[in-house]
């Protein structure tokens, strides 16, 4: 499945999460790699948000809650930017405690993506949701 849509700011606190070694080490056992301390936020249409709770619903990828941690929900996914041609692998997060709405996606990948890609907000980006 294809998602189009546009980054935007996110509020930090994927940045704090991400940094904190429970989740660290998570998502490395899980998707095969350590996340930078942050999400690539990116709004999406309304028009994709009953297949995004479809996915949401019947992924099994699941980081359980432990300790003061929220669970988190997760789906491999890749990206890809209308600025570089350059395919980044990476997962589309789903936490249990969010302030966003449900139109936002949180991607995370190794890298620093808005340095990597030179992304600002408003770009257009398209997610590849690897099912």
């Amino acid at each position: 499945m294809e998602i189009e849509g546009s980054i935007a700011t996110g509020y930090g606190k994927g940045a704090y999460f991400l940094g904190q070694e429970f989740y660290k080490s998570k998502f490395n056992e899980k998707c095969g790699f350590t996340p930078y301390p942050g999400t690539l936020n990116i709004i999406v249409p309304e028009e994709y948000l009953d297949s995004i709770k479809k996915i949401k619903s019947n992924t099994k990828n699941i980081i359980k809650s432990r300790e003061g941690f929220g669970g988190v929900k997760y789906i491999k996914a890749t990206l890809n930017s209308s600025k570089k041609e350059e395919i980044i692998n990476g997962a589309i997060l789903f936490p249990d405690k969010t302030t966003h709405e449900e139109n936002y996606l949180e991607f995370i990948a190794e890298e620093n993506l808005r340095e990597k890609l030179s992304l600002k907000d408003g770009d257009k980006v398209k997610l590849i949701i690897n099912s």
